[in-house]
């Protein structure tokens, strides 16, 4: 099994947990993004989207973290990451979409606005990117009320969606106060788990 992926990508850091959480072997091929790499006909024969993460599972090549991620809990279901019920799965699945399209993204764009030098930055990029992750965030802490994690008392993909930027929001210079106590305790859950801690960005 082989991944192809970049250190600092969270849908490669997705992955990337969910083997460790199935213990599981895996040669890491690191593709410079910032060379290009990713554009280059070799790897655009196994995505021609030219994005990572991708994987290489006995000739079967997956790219998209969500399927990727699928595809390792119905190969190898122990332990599984998604609930039995129909209904539960949707929640899931839902959740982890909204983390890959309305999360991650934005949390990425304020990231990378940050990482300007100071007088450079584009301020009401800043503010605008904040405001979506704070809103996240909010809307999260109703869903974890009374919840260990986002699908129940189980660790699932839904979490796992969410973990590689909830984790870097001090860094991101959001803080997570007593309005947030649900999103508090549910990172320190996540920070807390032996596969996250094994993605050294994540709680470095």
């Amino acid at each position: 099994m082989t991944l192809y992926d970049h250190p600092d990508c969270p849908y490669g850091m997705k992955v990337r947990i969910v083997l460790a959480e199935k213990d599981m072997d895996c040669e890491v091929v690191t593709i410079d993004v910032q060379s290009g790499q990713h554009r280059q006909p070799e790897f655009l024969k196994l995505n021609p989207f030219g994005r990572v993460p991708v994987l290489v599972d006995e000739g079967c090549v997956i790219y998209d973290s969500t399927v990727i991620n699928e595809y390792l809990d119905d190969e190898y279901p122990e332990p599984a990451l998604r609930p039995g019920g129909s209904d539960e799965r949707a929640r899931v699945r839902l959740l982890e979409d909204y983390a890959d399209t309305a999360f991650t993204l934005p949390a990425m764009a304020l990231q990378n606005e940050l990482a300007k030098p100071a007088g450079t930055r584009d301020e009401s990029r800043v503010k605008a990117a904040r405001d979506v992750v704070l809103k996240t965030l909010e809307m999260l802490n109703r869903e974890l009320e009374g919840k260990e994690y986002l699908g129940g008392d189980a660790f699932s993909l839904a979490d796992v969606a969410f973990a590689p930027m909830a984790l870097q929001l001090e860094k991101l210079g959001v803080n997570l106060d007593n309005t947030l106590k649900n999103v508090k305790a549910w990172a320190q859950r996540l920070a807390s788990r032996p596969s996250v801690a094994k993605v050294p960005r994540l709680v470095a």
